[in-house]
């Protein structure tokens, strides 16, 4: 099985790839761009097919892939070539690789969170999960599991931090509950904290649900926020490289990253467990490429939105066009670094991939 998920995740990082440049592809499409070829992998052409001006291919390296535009590095007296569009342009084709990445992870964690039906209870909706065995309190008559509360003693609840600070004492209570839609009451009802199995604390005996059903609008938001969290993680990860905490030698390439996620697939239990932390790890590694791509680094795209804005306000104060052929070396000497950096990286992917 480790196989089968090593080349599902080989498939979903190709994914990755390909539309991050479909991002670049159709915004240069969009706005008039001439495209010459777009290729999905790099290195020699399995599959190649010439349709208009452009020239689409399919290569033999997964990882990796490209939309090579007119006039992209140098000047160009073609009047579709990307140095001579203007500024908002250019920045709109540059910015869709990595809103494509972005946005395809977001619709993974969504997919993904709404195939439960089930969205984290992150508000303290105070409702009911399960009880503590032996717990008097669950019955026709009594509490239930999904069970809101509404009310106690007359107070309104709207969190589970208030009804644990309303039920601080034990006593007689009114409760004012919510169950299948309807509403209903139970009056005098004693709570009392004992020691159930496994506990060293009298406690009251029921937890509160960590997860809820959910509508369209609270699978959007809880999707929204589990990819806001994957932004502060990456943003984390690069904060503990710049100060130390982490090494080059911690990295991961794109067959480290394959690699774990095939492992991690093969740690699960089940087929279904599996595909859906492999998916998972997808999402999270979709929007790592997105905020890794717009960072201001030559031969990156956010070097790219630099330059080019740096560009923009030095020739609008000095009224000269600057020749696009200097950010051009720029961008080839960050790319020699980068290249550098990926050898060794995967080098040391495959030396870990060897030796365990």
């Amino acid at each position: 099985m480790t196989v089968l998920y090593a080349v599902i995740a080989i498939l979903i990082f190709g994914l990755l790839v390909a539309i991050h440049e479909f991002g670049h592809f159709s915004a240069a499409k969009l706005c008039g761009v001439r495209v010459e070829e777009f290729a999905v992998g790099m290195g020699p052409a399995l599959w190649k097919k010439q349709k208009g001006e452009t020239l689409y291919s399919l290569r033999a390296v997964p990882f990796g892939g490209y939309c090579a535009m007119t006039g992209e590095d140098g000047e160009s007296d073609d009047p579709r070539a990307f140095g001579n569009q203007k500024v908002w342009k250019r920045l709109l084709i540059l910015v869709a690789g990595s809103f494509n990445n972005f946005l395809l992870g977001f619709l993974i964690v969504l997919i993904l969170q709404a195939s439960t039906g089930l969205v984290p209870n992150d508000r303290e909706i105070p409702v009911i999960g399960s009880f503590m065995e032996g717990c008097p309190y669950e019955s026709a008559d009594g509490l239930q599991a999904g069970d809101r509360f509404v009310s106690i003693n007359g107070q309104p609840v709207k969190t589970y931090s208030e009804v644990r600070a309303l039920l601080a004492e034990d006593g007689s209570y009114d409760f004012v509950l919510e169950r299948n839609g309807k509403q209903l009451e139970l009056r005098n009802f004693t709570i009392e904290r004992r020691l159930y199995p496994g506990s060293d604390t009298p406690l009251i005996g029921f937890y509160f649900a960590s997860y809820l059903k959910g509508g369209v609008g609270d699978h959007l938001r809880a999707a929204w926020d589990t990819t806001k969290g994957y932004v502060r993680l990456v943003w984390e990860s690069l904060r503990m490289l710049v100060h130390g905490q982490v090494g080059v030698n911690d990295l991961a390439g794109p067959v480290g990253i394959v690699d774990m996620m095939a492992t991690t697939g093969a740690q699960q239990e089940t087929t279904a467990d599996a595909l859906w932390m492999i998916f998972s790890f997808g999402a999270f590694i979709a929007v790592n490429l997105a905020v890794m791509n717009m960072l201001p680094i030559p031969a990156l795209d956010g070097g790219r939105v630099f330059l080019l804005l740096v560009t923009a306000v030095i020739e609008g104060v000095t009224r000269k066009k600057i020749n696009p052929k200097y950010e051009g070396y720029i961008h080839a000497a960050g790319m020699v670094l980068l290249l550098a950096l990926m050898a060794y990286v995967l080098l040391h992917d495959i030396i870990r991939l060897v030796t365990g």
